[in-house]
């Protein structure tokens, strides 16, 4: 891996990394966040944090101001770049399909199948990296923010035993129903629309075997929720599937990162205390 760069915060470190991905066949870019725990010595919990459509791993980190709480709770912070990038990577004029837009699946249709394996390289490599490579355990947390809300949820709803707890911030809950899912899905994926099912967080929690702690907070004015995210739809999957759903409808509070600025600490400590059980 190469360091990027190295900031100290809140007595504990932000680093940017740069490594050669075997999942996605290019340089990935990703941060982690290590508080002062682990620089005492200290092997730490990790949460992992998907980002949304055009962010990269620098979003979170600057804007949400997670890393005071991260501090105090000694929590690791990890944070992925949303795509592969690059010169030879597909891509289109789109801010909704490709570079910056991955939508955490791996991809099977021509141009992206060659480098487009976010799931895998979100799954798999990048905690096998960080756990090799930092004094963190194996106890791993998850979490997003609209595509990357997606992201989390269907990640740890396919991945029974590998998160502890996932929480999200106006995820797109039913991609294979919204145009922002559909679009990357045909694109990615293929017109049979099964195979989207496997990348859709409604389906997954129909089929999930474990009923791990689920936080989602969403702004009632967020100009995206009737049409790409309804989180009516994840609600009443929930219901009928008895499922740990806590669903917080937000008065007032739109998609931005000021949103998720004023929640974060709820999420942070919501993920400590099933970290710590």
């Amino acid at each position: 891996m190469e360091l990027v760069s190295s900031t100290r915060v809140f007595g504990g470190w932000h680093k940017r990394y740069r490594h050669a991905s075997t999942s996605t066949g290019t340089p990935m870019t990703f941060a982690i966040y290590l508080p002062p725990q682990a620089a005492d010595g200290e092997r730490v919990p990790v949460l992992y944090w998907l980002s949304g459509l055009t962010c990269t791993d620098e979003n979170f980190a600057t804007k949400a101001g997670a890393q005071r709480v991260a501090a105090e709770l000694g929590l690791a912070l990890v944070m992925p770049d949303t795509s592969p990038r690059g010169d030879g990577v597909a891509d289109t004029d789109g801010y909704d399909l490709g570079q910056g837009a991955g939508f955490y699946v791996n991809a099977t249709q021509a141009p992206w199948a060659e480098h487009y394996r976010m799931y895998d390289y979100v799954v798999d490599e990048l905690p096998a990296l960080v756990e090799a490579h930092f004094p963190v355990t194996q106890q791993r947390a998850i979490s997003g923010h609209s595509m990357g809300g997606h992201g989390a949820l269907m990640i740890a709803l396919r991945n029974p035993g590998r998160y502890r707890s996932v929480s999200a911030f106006a995820p797109i809950v039913n991609p294979s129903a919204v145009p922002w899912g559909q679009k990357a899905f045909a694109a990615y994926l293929g017109e049979d629309r099964s195979s989207w099912l496997s990348y859709d967080s409604c389906h997954q929690l129909e089929i999930a075997v474990e009923r791990l702690p689920m936080l989602v907070d969403q702004g009632e004015q967020d100009g995206f929720m009737p049409e790409q995210l309804q989180p009516d739809v994840l609600a009443r999957v929930a219901r009928q599937h008895d499922w740990p759903l806590t669903l917080r409808r937000q008065p007032g509070y739109d998609h931005s990162y000021y949103f998720i600025a004023s929640f974060i600490e709820d999420h942070l400590r919501f993920h400590a205390h099933h970290l710590a059980a």
